[in-house]
């Protein structure tokens, strides 16, 4: 549980870690593109308001001074870029590549049939020529295609070198986290052994005073006549000793398996041998227990755990079957795992509260499971068995019957008697 626990912690903080990590990097890539655009859209603006050419600075530009496009002195030299009027039929006018030297007239022609091909008033051609498409007053258009070749490089430069240092302070939280999680969920780890250290100390504890009153009220049956209050006390003493077994019982389960304690079983046998013990109890109780169990399914677990797993799960069954209902018990491989499934009607149940049927001392009809003996403690333990033994357990409702699904994993290879 506490390595789950751990797993867990990591898992979920970097999870978080990597979420932030992915948004910021999404956004900074994205904010890139959208000011480099933004900025070669201002720069073929400014072409065309000043007929193809780039407007003398008025002042000496500030780099510091925000996004937009600033023009310097050097602009001219540094920008590379050709420019085509074309009629209303969008024929080719004239094309003037004075300032592009990469692009002879019939690559030029190409980009612009792909720009006109794109009927969009501006955007990317060839992946980094950005072009803009503007209608002149006398008819016609200009259409001004911008080399961005660099800032395209730069902007994807830029997104590799913010993936690669994501990546790289992903992986050392992540190495801190590894040798600091043993620290973070210490006081967790020291309050749950607190917790079954109670747990056992106090039922210890109220065992003696228990065993005082047991034989007390037994020396007052003896000399007494039949009292309905001395059959009320012994049945408290009773369900309190129980309760305290099943308090215990929980504690010893939620604590780790050690590996000595593991052994080879036979799983067939030993939910052959509930069926056939509990066989009797649900007929006195006029209802139908049918099993459907694999033979030869063999798994490394701890027999006492398994046979308690099965009593919780076909007493369950069998207690709230409803009159006259069947309770069907199936045992299956699946793959490298064993599937045990334990089903039976039982009409009225909310299936918004079958999640909570594995919290401790809860019990969806209070009155009926009070008439049972129950305690809400059952599925608890059932659910902590199936956790030491690296399993699943889960439930559903449906039709009116409600089925209890346990995946164990075999732990060995696939054998059979």
């Amino acid at each position: 549980m506490i390595r789950k626990l751990r797993r867990k912690f990591l898992g979920i903080a970097m999870l978080s870690l990597l979420g932030t990590l992915a948004f910021l990097v999404a956004a900074i890539a994205t904010g890139n593109a959208i000011l480099s655009a933004n900025r070669a859209d201002r720069a073929i603006a400014l072409l065309y308001e000043n007929g193809g050419a780039f407007p003398l600075p008025d002042s000496a530009p500030n780099p510091a001074l925000g996004f937009d496009f600033q023009v310097r002195e050097e602009t001219p030299f540094e920008t590379r870029y050709f420019i085509a009027r074309l009629s209303e039929n969008q024929e080719v006018l004239s094309v003037d590549t004075e300032h592009i030297a990469a692009l002879d007239r019939q690559t030029v022609i190409e980009s612009l049939n792909a720009v006109l091909r794109s009927g969009a008033e501006k955007g990317y051609v060839d992946h980094y020529y950005r072009f803009g498409v503007f209608a002149d007053e006398g008819g016609g258009s200009t259409v001004i295609v911008l080399d961005c070749f660099l800032q395209v490089q730069a902007s994807l430069n830029m997104l590799r070198v913010t993936l690669l240092v994501s990546l790289a302070g992903a992986l050392i939280v992540f190495v801190i986290l590894l040798f600091s999680s043993r620290v973070a969920i210490r006081p967790f780890v020291e309050n749950l052994e607190r917790q079954r250290r109670f747990v056992t100390d106090a039922s210890h504890e109220l065992k003696t005073p228990l065993a005082i009153l047991s034989a007390d009220l037994g020396l007052l049956s003896d000399g007494a006549q039949e009292s309905p209050w001395l059959e009320s006390a012994n049945a408290q003493v009773a369900r309190l000793n129980r309760l305290i077994h099943n308090l215990v019982e929980l504690a010893r389960t939620e604590e780790s398996v050690k590996p000595a304690a593991m052994e080879t079983l036979n799983l067939s046998e030993i939910v052959q041998a509930n069926v056939d013990a509990f066989q009797p109890l649900a007929e006195a109780d006029g209802k139908v227990l049918a099993s459907d169990v694999a033979p030869g399914v063999r798994m490394r677990g701890v027999q006492d755990n398994l046979f308690r797993l099965l009593t919780i799960l076909l007493d369950n069954a069998v207690k709230y079957c409803d009159a006259g209902g069947e309770v069907r018990v199936s045992l299956a491989l699946r793959g490298r795992s064993a599937l045990l499934s334990v089903s039976n009607p039982c009409q009225g149940l909310n299936p918004a509260d079958l999640p909570k049927y594995f919290d401790r001392f809860y019990r969806a009809d209070s009155s009926r499971a009070r008439e049972t003996g129950g305690y809400g403690i059952g599925l608890s333990t059932a659910k902590a068995i199936v956790t030491r033994h690296k399993g699943r357990i889960a439930n559903k409702y449906a039709s009116g019957v409600i089925t209890f699904s346990v995946l164990l994993p075999l732990g060995l290879r696939r054998a059979r008697d």
